[in-house]
């Protein structure tokens, strides 16, 4: 009885999961397996998911992160039945409605009414029910009369909206979403976390796969990190976001010590609190620093780079507010921009910089030494500078480049000792993404008055 009671609190329990694929390098080998009297394989396996264990309470908001190909979607695919587990086990307790990837469910050659009345079938409801559903599910996705159009004259953006209102609206006691909701406009997105935040307080268990950590640090009550099918660790969303991190700047080294520290202070890896963390992240990043900062960023393998050598930039380094060394940002957060440069020769007035461009190489922002008013003295061959940059990172959610260099006025005409030109990359992850490139943070007042009441 009391495993019962406990395993009533669960949406969710997976338990060692593994999914094994195999792998031919030619067609025939598949056929040439099947044949062979030896049992001799032509095959090699790839593991999509890896003895994957956590379980899901009801009523939370779980985010599953990882990279691409770390077997997010596979794991909800299988928690919907459209994917088998090789070995281990699925057990979920309420009626699920999935929104799993851009048109998994629907008949293209259907029109929108009929699509939703045949979902509302596969999820076990009778026409009178739909019937009682349609107009909400018609309001939601806002899409007019294409409802009676065949799915496949929709654009990306109509499909998602007609998907995610049927899934929204069947009353799901779990509710499961991969990336759908990055197709839809900005609006659109906030309607439907909205909604889903509606739910969530009518104790709906959300499950959610996305690349938007703004998203996942804003709405989730637990993570769960994975990595190439692997099961990682699972906490709170800020630490997990952090992990993360480390696996986008290949720094897997950073990664397996900060691991094994959880480990070591709380004898697995949930439950982990952000204080406690920043103490052991704090030793570990003083620890990194003794190092080559660029080592542990992601670098530009074909940056260009120019100067006539009086000075070298030979590290760099980008800092989050939590003191990370790191290429992800958070929009919103303070950053710290590091260059340490040594001279050869002695030069009178040097002036550092840094530029942040994006992908097209239109400069968004940047500033350097004698914008600011800097009290930079006079180098000698040998010496060396250590500049920091702190700002607030207002850019929009997206990729960025970073350049810096070493500069200088010498006989009224600009030097370049020593420049780099997109040394790193910046992703910007963000909650809230405004127009453009840049937010002015605007603060919004509405006063309502009812009809026939003056100001």
């Amino acid at each position: 009885m009391p495993d019962r009671e406990k395993d009533s609190e669960y949406a969710i329990k997976v338990a060692d999961v593994t999914k094994v694929y195999r792998l031919y390098e030619k067609p025939i080998d598949r056929l040439k397996e099947s044949m062979s009297i030896s049992h001799k394989n032509y095959h090699r396996d790839f593991y999509a998911l890896n003895q994957l264990s956590f379980h899901v309470k009801k009523g939370e908001t779980v985010g599953i992160i990882g990279t691409n190909g770390s077997g997010k979607s596979t794991i909800l695919k299988i928690f919907t039945g459209v994917l088998t587990p090789t070995s281990g086990e699925v057990k979920v307790d309420g009626k699920i409605s999935a929104l799993l990837e851009l048109g998994a469910g629907f008949n293209m050659d259907y029109t929108g009414i009929e699509n939703i009345y045949m979902n509302g079938t596969m999820m076990g409801y009778t026409k009178k029910e739909m019937d009682a559903k349609l107009q909400d599910i018609l309001d939601f996705a806002e899409i007019g009369d294409f409802v009676y159009q065949p799915v496949k004259t929709y654009s990306s953006g109509m499909f998602v909206r007609l998907a995610f209102a049927v899934a929204i609206n069947v009353q799901p006691e779990i509710l499961i979403v991969d990336e759908a909701l990055s197709v839809g406009d900005v609006f659109f997105q906030s309607k439907c976390y909205r909604r889903m935040e509606e739910i969530r307080q009518n104790g709906t268990t959300i499950l959610m796969v996305t690349h938007d950590m703004g998203s996942v640090i804003k709405y989730c009550d637990r993570v769960v990190l994975l990595n190439k099918g692997n099961f990682i660790a699972e906490g709170v969303p800020g630490e997990m976001v952090d992990l993360y991190k480390k696996i986008l700047a290949n720094q897997m080294d950073d990664l397996e010590e900060e691991l094994q520290e959880m480990n070591d202070f709380s004898g697995g890896m949930s439950g982990l609190t952000d204080e406690n963390q920043a103490e052991k992240r704090s030793a570990k990043d003083g620890k990194a620093r003794n190092g080559l900062m660029k080592e542990h960023l992601t670098i530009n393998p074909n940056r260009t780079e120019y100067g006539d050598g009086r000075a070298e930039i030979y590290d760099l380094g980008m800092f989050d507010e939590r003191g990370n060394l790191t290429n992800l940002l958070l929009k919103g957060e303070y950053f710290t921009i590091r260059e340490k440069i040594r001279f050869r020769t002695d030069i009178q007035a040097p002036i550092f910089t840094y530029t942040i461009k994006d992908k097209k190489g239109a400069e968004l922002s940047g500033t350097n030494t004698m914008f600011e008013g800097a009290d930079i003295r006079p180098v000698k061959a040998g010496d060396e500078y250590e500049v920091n940059f702190r700002q607030k990172m207002m850019l929009q959610g997206g990729e960025y480049l970073l350049s810096m260099s070493c500069t200088g006025f010498e006989q009224g005409e600009h030097t370049v000792y020593h420049r780099l030109y997109d040394v790193a990359n910046i992703t910007v992850i963000s909650n809230k993404n405004t127009v453009g490139v840049y937010d002015m943070e605007s603060e919004v007042k509405a006063e309502y008055r009812p009809a026939g009441e003056r100001a």
